[in-house]
């Protein structure tokens, strides 16, 4: 059965107190949701604060909601003052890490064949990399979208056996739709989202696409989620902004519960 993900990348938001109170309020309305066991909830909060939430969510008894760094490093250790390596986070139990997002490609010059590095890094200590692709604006006008996405999954993902490549969630995220209010239509979201399980397809089989995650990053909230997480090969959301408010984080994972549960 495949796995359905909600995933809430915090970036560079909240201090120690917000974050925590977050954990708290998000247990308490996901707590009544009976998530179903192909359901699953991710929190991506700043580095400085993963154990402490990873705790705090133990400690309120709450099994639904798993913890993901917003990246890592590509090497294991060494001098890389202010990284974090991916043992590190295996370490702490953290099962999930964000790798590629647009930002750090746009801010942090971050190359396919970086991501290459930093997924088969992320792998070797056992984590489940939540992989993220997309085109920029201009791409999508110049009807380069889909050349866009191919690249990026050759280049970073496709050499992976097919073992370890089932350890991967994809994400696609049309860049000129993160932090914009703007979001791709349904049809787009799924358009894109098919041709991205058949390029896995292609280089792994039928069986491995199927069972493939596939999320959707791009102004996702609880008012479009229901519409979005219809499309069939929309397997649930990376969530932005939307992730920082626990009532509109909750109304997300509410849409995807709904869905699973008819």
């Amino acid at each position: 059965m495949r796995q359905k993900i909600i995933a809430g990348n915090w970036k560079m938001h909240k201090t120690q107190a917000e974050a925590l109170a977050l954990c708290h309020e998000l247990h308490t309305l996901l707590q009544p949701l009976n998530l179903p066991e192909q359901v699953r909830v991710v929190v991506c909060p700043p580095f400085l604060y993963l154990g402490q939430v990873k705790q705090c969510l133990e400690h309120l008894g709450n099994p639904v909601i798993y913890t993901g760094a917003q990246n890592c490093h590509q090497q294991p250790q060494g001098a890389y003052t202010g990284e974090v390596a991916a043992p590190m986070l295996q370490a702490m139990g953290i099962p999930y890490v964000i790798l590629g997002h647009s930002e750090r490609r746009a801010y942090f010059a971050e190359t396919n064949q970086l991501l290459k590095a930093k997924t088969d890094a992320a792998l070797a200590a056992g984590l489940h990399p939540i992989f993220c692709c997309g085109e920029q604006e201009e791409q999508r006008n110049d009807s380069a979208h889909f050349d866009t996405v191919r690249t990026q999954l050759e280049q970073s993902l496709f050499h992976l056996s097919p073992s370890l490549f089932e350890q991967v969630v994809i994400a696609y995220e049309p860049v000129w739709a993160i932090g914009t209010g703007k979001t791709a239509q349904p049809y787009q979201a799924q358009e894109m989202h098919a041709f991205i399980r058949q390029l896995v397809a292609d280089n792994y089989g039928k069986s491995i696409a199927e069972n493939a995650t596939i999320l959707y990053g791009g102004s996702c909230n609880a008012a479009n989620a229901p519409t979005l997480f219809t499309q069939p090969d929309v397997d649930g959301g990376l969530i932005g902004g939307a992730s920082l408010k626990a009532p509109d984080f909750a109304a997300i994972v509410q849409a995807m519960v709904t869905l699973e549960s008819e």
